[in-house]
C-alpha cells in the first residue's frame, strides 16, 4: 500500500509517499481499507517533532479516517468486513489502509459521506469534550472561541450553540466571522483589525466571558484570558499561532478564574468508555440535523502537501480531508454509508 512517512523530525515538507506493507488486524484490532482521512494542525507538528506526543519512526501523520472493514482480529466482535467505520488513529491515517484498537473505532452512520466522517471526530470530540466535560458550560453562558473558522473552531461554535451558550466568534477575517455565524454564532470579533478585550467589554456590558476556546494561543490567547469574567473558565486546545502565553499565577487567584488543559486523544485512550458515549451523543446530534460538517477542501493523496500546507498556514476553513486513490471516484460522487 501507498502511506505518507516521516523517518526524521524536519520540516513536513520533507514528508514523502512510500510502498509498504500492509497491516494485518492483531487479536484487537479492526482492518480498515481508507477511503478519507481528515487533515489537522497537529499533523504538522508531529513531523516536526513539535507535537507533545512523538510516535516512533517511521510514522505516518493521519489522526481520524473513514474506510470500510476489511477484516477483524480474533477478539473482535463489534464489527464485520464490509462495514463502514470511523476511526481515531492517532498516528497512521495517510495511508490506504490502518489497523486499530477496537475501541476506537465507531459505526459511520447512513447518510454520512466518507468526506464528512473523515472529518468530523476528532474535531467534533475535541471541542465537545472541551466544553462538555471540561468547562462545565451552561446554559444561557458566554462562550468565546477564537479561530472561530478552524477545524476545531467551527464545531464548538456549533456545538456551544447547542448547548445553550450564547457564542462570540473570533477569527482573522470577515467572511471567517460570517462562515462562524453561520453555525451559530451571535456576534463576531475581527482580531486582524479589532482589539479583542476592548470588543469582549463592549458585547458583555464589561463583564467578560464565562469561558474561552482557545486554539490559537499567542497574543490572541492572552488577551482572552484577561477576557474572562468571575469564575471564567480558559480553555486550552492548541497553539496555532506558533506561541505559548504565560499565565501568572497569582492572575488565577485574584480573578477567581481557571486553565483548563484539552488533550481528547488522551482522553480517548485512557477513558474509552465515557468517550464512546460523547462519540454516540455527537453522532445523534448529527443524525439529527444538529450538527454539520463542513469540508472546504478535499485532495488526493498524491497531493497531500496541499491539504497539511492550507491546514499548517491557516488559510483552511472549517476541515481539510485527503482521499485515497482506490475510492477517490466513489468518494466523489458523494458515496454514502449503506
Amino acid at each position: 500500500m501507498k502511506a505518507v512517512l516521516c523517518h526524521a523530525f524536519g520540516p513536513w515538507t520533507d514528508l514523502r509517499i512510500e510502498d509498504v506493507p500492509a497491516p494485518d488486524a492483531a487479536e484487537d484490532e479492526v482492518a480498515i481499507h481508507v477511503a478519507a482521512c481528515g487533515v489537522n494542525y497537529y499533523d504538522g507538528l508531529a513531523a516536526e517533532g513539535r507535537y507533545q506526543t512523538k510516535p516512533p519512526f517511521p510514522f505516518a501523520p493521519g489522526g481520524e479516517v473513514a474506510g470500510t472493514v476489511t477484516g477483524v482480529g480474533a477478539a473482535v466482535s463489534r464489527f464485520r468486513p464490509g462495514q463502514k467505520v470511523i476511526a481515531f488513529t492517532g498516528f497512521g491515517g495517510y495511508a490506504e489502509m490502518v489497523a486499530v484498537h477496537e475501541s476506537r473505532v465507531f459505526p459511520m452512520p447512513d447518510g454520512m459521506s466518507f468526506d464528512d466522517a473523515a472529518s468530523f471526530l476528532i474535531a467534533s470530540a475535541t471541542s465537545h469534550h472541551a466544553l462538555k466535560d471540561r468547562a462545565g458550560l451552561r446554559d444561557g453562558e458566554t462562550l468565546l472561541v477564537l479561530g472561530a473558522a478552524g477545524g476545531v473552531g467551527l464545531t464548538a461554535v456549533e456545538i456551544g450553540r447547542e448547548m445553550g451558550a450564547r457564542v462570540i466568534a473570533a477569527a482573522s477575517s470577515p467572511g471567517k466571522l460570517e462562515l462562524a455565524r453561520a453555525f451559530g454564532a451571535e456576534s463576531g470579533i475581527d482580531y486582524s483589525k479589532e482589539d479583542l478585550r476592548e470588543r469582549v467589554k463592549a458585547l458583555t456590558g464589561g463583564r467578560g466571558v464565562d469561558v474561552v476556546y482557545d486554539p490559537v494561543g499567542g497574543r490572541q490567547g492572552e488577551a482572552a484570558f484577561k477576557s474572562l469574567a468571575v469564575n471564567g473558565r480558559h480553555l486550552v486546545i492548541g497553539f496555532a499561532s506558533g506561541d505559548i502565553p504565560g499565565v501568572a499565577f497569582n492572575q488565577l487567584l485574584l480573578r477567581q478564574v481557571s486553565v483548563t488543559g484539552v488533550l481528547w486523544g488522551n482522553f480517548a485512550r485512557t477513558d474509552p468508555d465515557r468517550a464512546a458515549i460523547n462519540v454516540a451523543e455527537l453522532l445523534e446530534w448529527h443524525a439529527e440535523g444538529r450538527l454539520r460538517s463542513h469540508v472546504s477542501e478535499s485532495h488526493p493523496l498524491e497531493h497531500f502537501d496541499r491539504a497539511l500546507d492550507s491546514v499548517m498556514n491557516r488559510r483552511a476553513t472549517g476541515k481539510v480531508v485527503i482521499r485515497m486513490p482506490a475510492i477517490a471516484t466513489a468518494a466523489s460522487a458523494g458515496e454514502t454509508a449503506q
